[in-house]
């Protein structure tokens, strides 16, 4: 079977897809609850899948911090008997999507569980490997020994990467800005102690249900294929219906911060790291499209941006430097990061908080909103040119209740943006007067 998949995956190269863009996607709920995204892309006979559940970091306990995480990492290492099937180990499991020429993926993301697969779409490979996915979505085994292990390597690589310097400004960052908000926790040696296989399986019963399950297709399926392969994926669940489905908790939002955060830690290395920031905005906020633009101009676009005008090219006072924001069901954080000699951390600082305040005050120049347009504009075919980057694309939608159509009309509500709705947009988003500044390693 590997060997068939190798054949026909070797003539995928040969085909190209820039009318992707352009196909629909079809929406509908299963009976069980589950909501379903197809695009059908008949090219090539490939089927990337993507199932999301309401049950990422987010959902962790506070002194469970890691438990989402955890759950993901141990889905790959067994899966139970159930019937006549003989339960499955890790090596099992590896050798049986290695014979398939298929993979399976599942892990934790902020603010979703997600399991992933890749097969082609050949009837029999796609059968067996949908029916293995199954059994890893929905009868785990979270073997005792093997959590014991996997946390002792964690762990390890915990107090590795608490030795770096960009580790801990990282860290400091995100409960400096989040404070005791969910978005904030931090898995540690502590927390991951705390957490039993018995805890492992209580996650998973409680969030992984067909009822919430947000499937996301691409590939060589129709809807009647597309909607026996979610049957078959969700087929090892408990069965529920989706009037069964009990709401989850809220969680509150993330709280802007009510004053200026400065930290410097002490810490020796040959670079200072320096972080700044304050909550963001959410994905489904109508201003994020102003603020991916404004940002590419700002610090996003690379060598073409202010940040790295100013602090850079003008002053050399760091090699990069650049701004990024992570929308999320809720306000993920807007950051600048830069490195630089710890002698001179506080003029690097200086600069990027007048660079910031300058911009959220008067927005982009004309000139430099049709630069960031065309750049944006010219390189959206490469958001799209794969069947992954196509589902990465779908997921966002399924994610965050976008309109179907929002691939088609993104060029044009781009193109439709003036400095004004930039201006504004960053007004509304940030206050540079309440920002948290996190310095690892400057000079005292």
């Amino acid at each position: 079977m590997a060997a068939r998949a190798c054949m026909v995956g070797a003539g995928l190269v040969m085909y190209t897809h820039s009318a992707w863009a352009l196909l629909p996607i079809q929406h509908w709920t299963e009976p069980s609850g589950a909501r379903v995204w197809l695009v059908e892309s008949p090219a090539i006979p490939m089927v990337d899948v993507q199932v999301d559940f309401d049950a990422g970091a987010r959902r962790d306990p506070a002194r469970q911090a890691g438990l989402a995480s955890a759950v993901g990492m141990m889905t790959s290492k067994g899966v139970r008997a159930a019937g006549k099937e003989k339960a499955l180990d890790e090596n099992a499991l590896g050798e049986a999507w290695a014979d398939l020429g298929a993979s399976f993926d599942a892990g934790a993301e902020r603010d979703g569980f997600v399991y992933s697969m890749r097969s082609l779409t050949d009837t029999e490979l796609l059968g067996k490997a949908s029916a293995l996915a199954a059994r890893q979505i929905g009868e785990p085994a979270f073997p005792q020994d093997v959590w014991k292990r996997e946390r002792s390597r964690w762990e390890a690589a915990i107090k590795e990467a608490n030795t770096k310097p960009g580790t801990v400004a990282s860290k400091a960052f995100a409960a400096a800005v989040y404070g005791d908000h969910p978005y904030g926790y931090q898995a540690t040696q502590e927390t991951l102690d705390r957490i039993q296989v018995s805890d492992l399986q209580a996650f998973h019963g409680k969030y992984v249900q067909t009822c919430r399950a947000r499937v996301s297709i691409v590939g060589a399926l129709n809807q009647e294929q597309a909607r026996q392969l979610v049957r078959t994926l969700l087929s090892r669940l408990p069965e529920k219906k989706a009037g069964d489905c009990a709401a989850l908790p809220e969680i509150a939002p993330v709280q802007p911060l009510a004053k200026a955060v400065d930290e410097n830690i002490a810490f020796q290395s040959a670079q200072a790291h320096v972080l700044i920031g304050q909550p963001g905005i959410k994905r489904g906020n109508p201003d994020f499209l102003a603020i991916l633009v404004g940002n590419h101009i700002l610090g996003g676009g690379g060598f073409t941006s202010r940040l790295t005008s100013e602090v850079r090219e003008k002053r050399g006072l760091s090699y990069s430097v650049g701004s990024g924001f992570s929308p999320g069901l809720d306000a993920g954080a807007f950051v600048v990061g830069l490195q630089t000699r710890p002698d001179q951390a506080a003029q690097a600082v200086a600069v990027s908080r007048e660079v910031v305040k300058k911009f959220v005050e008067e927005g982009p120049t004309e000139e430099e909103l049709r630069a960031a347009k065309d750049n944006l504009i010219g390189g959206f075919a490469l958001r799209i040119d794969s069947n992954r980057k196509l589902l990465g694309n779908v997921v966002n939608i399924a994610w965050n209740d976008l309109p179907l159509d929002y691939l088609e009309h993104w060029t044009d509500r781009v193109q439709a943006l003036t400095t004004r709705d930039i201006r504004d947009a960053f007004q509304r988003m940030l206050q540079p007067d309440r920002m948290v500044t996190v310095q690892v390693g400057a000079k005292q």
